[in-house]
């Protein structure tokens, strides 16, 4: 079983301690965590909803 592949989205802040993480090296699922509580849960999507979702945050409201 292949590990996740955490990386700090780059949408997150600097030093403003709202950092997420992202593991999309995993086939069929994209794992989302919170930096500040990487033992508190994780969020599990598929590839396209995510990318749904990545793409609904990014367009103009």
């Amino acid at each position: 079983m292949t590990e996740p592949s955490w990386r700090k989205s780059s949408r997150s802040g600097t030093n403003q301690g709202n950092c997420v993480e992202v593991a999309d090296n995993l086939p069929g699922r994209v794992l989302i965590r919170d930096t500040k509580d990487r033992d508190g849960g994780t969020l599990t999507f598929d590839p396209t909803a995510w990318r749904a979702f990545v793409d609904l945050a990014k367009s103009p409201g």
